[in-house]
């Protein structure tokens, strides 16, 4: 696979996917309707990297606006047989330090657990998403894939903190990471609900990396909490919605793809709109503009509204007592190539395992394969806790 959807420095250490802005850099977000834009300004976390002295390599090929499984359906790059995230994989393969991506329904979080990398989804406003191209705004977050924790922490002291040009930004100016959490005596859940949605070999990497904390003096239980599908229901339905609200800016008149024959302004929106996205983001607008029609609108968004609120007092609730949930990134080891027309039911399917931290806003990090999430702001036990695992192996 071609990872770079666009090369900027060969000395450059670091990738960021093609959904995060960097200056002067063709930005397509994977997708046709974007096809020639080039912004004027980098994002801020592109910004604070290189005032730090790091260098972007390039832009890592993404699929469509970060909707599918791990990016195979970038319009710039052909789907491989067997699936892998770009950005990932550079990591992966040292041919940079860490990479940029932005988390909004788990693809970043698949292709780092696939891959064998680490990645962490952060805190909701913690790190800036100006200079995002965004679809879904209030659960998508700008993270860091890296080796190890410990690169994951090194990016993360750099690109975390308030920004003025970010209306989500919370307020802290900086962020204070930490790989040398005492582990010993944390306790940590596995949810048995979710565990069986796992094939026998991702739930094996599970139990193995249970193993691997309770060495190190981590209590592991496994409980029952039901919250998981529901999280994910919710979170579909608000992505699809702030997406179709999102790219309905791209209609080939500024900027992007237009179409070559119109008669007539409607026309020129219809046909460059039609030509430019694929069909998964297609679907997404579709159902989008569904929940959100009047006679869906009390049913499906404003219901998932207050759901959202129910799942994050529980768990707030369920957190309180443990310090982190174990469970997998994604429901297997490997994915291979399918059909675009199936894609809107395999990545609801996959979400299951993701969609909790982007509805609620709390941190998620992906290590040895499995996932971590904690509570907010509790980025620091995630990063200590894989880290514990991580010099284990060394």
């Amino acid at each position: 696979m071609k990872y770079y959807a666009t090369k900027i420095c060969d000395k450059g250490t670091i990738a960021v996917d093609d959904t995060i802005l960097v200056k002067g850099a063709p930005a397509t977000a994977g997708s046709r309707i974007l096809e020639g834009f080039k912004p004027l300004f980098s994002a801020e976390a592109v910004v604070r990297l290189e005032e730090k002295g790091y260098a972007v390599s390039g832009k890592a090929h993404t699929g469509e606006f970060g909707l599918d499984l791990v990016g195979e359906f970038s319009y710039y790059a052909p789907q491989e047989e067997v699936l892998e995230g770009a950005a990932a994989s550079l990591v992966k393969n040292g041919d940079v330090k860490a990479a940029l991506g932005v988390d909004m329904n788990g693809s970043t979080r698949r292709s780092a657990a696939l891959a064998g990398v680490d990645f962490l989804k952060p805190t909701y406003g913690t790190v800036s998403r100006y200079g995002v191209i965004s679809c879904a705004a209030s659960g998508e977050q700008v993270g860091v894939f890296a080796p190890n924790a410990e690169g994951v922490k090194e990016i993360m002291s750099v690109i975390a903190g308030h920004d003025d040009k970010d209306g989500t930004s919370l307020p802290e100016k900086e962020y204070n990471y930490s790989t040398d959490v005492e582990v010993s005596g944390k306790k940590v859940c596995i949810v048995k609900e979710l565990l069986e949605k796992a094939d026998d070999a991702t739930k094996a990497n599970v139990i193995k990396y249970a193993d691997a904390l309770k060495a190190n003096g981590v209590i592991v239980e496994e409980i029952s909490w039901d919250f998981f599908p529901l999280a994910n229901t919710a979170w579909q339905i608000l992505m699809c919605a702030e997406t179709c609200n999102n790219v309905s800016r791209y209609d080939g008149v500024k900027y992007g793809h237009r179409t070559e024959q119109y008669r007539n302004i409607d026309e020129l929106y219809v046909k460059s709109r039609t030509e430019g996205f694929n069909f998964l983001t297609k679907a997404v607008i579709l159902y989008g503009s569904d929940v959100l029609s009047k006679n869906r609108y009390k049913d499906c968004y404003d219901k998932s509204l207050r759901v959202r609120r129910v799942i994050a007092d529980a768990t707030k609730e369920l957190l309180e007592k443990y310090d982190a949930i174990l469970a997998p990134a994604c429901s297997k080891a490997e994915f291979t190539a399918y059909d675009i027309k199936d894609a809107f039911t395999k990545v609801f399917e996959e979400s299951v395992f993701t969609a909790l931290p982007n509805l609620i806003g709390t941190p998620a990090l992906v290590s040895g394969g499995v996932q971590l999430m904690g509570k907010h702001f509790g980025e620091s036990v995630l990063l200590s806790l894989a880290n514990s695992v991580e010099r284990k192996g060394e």
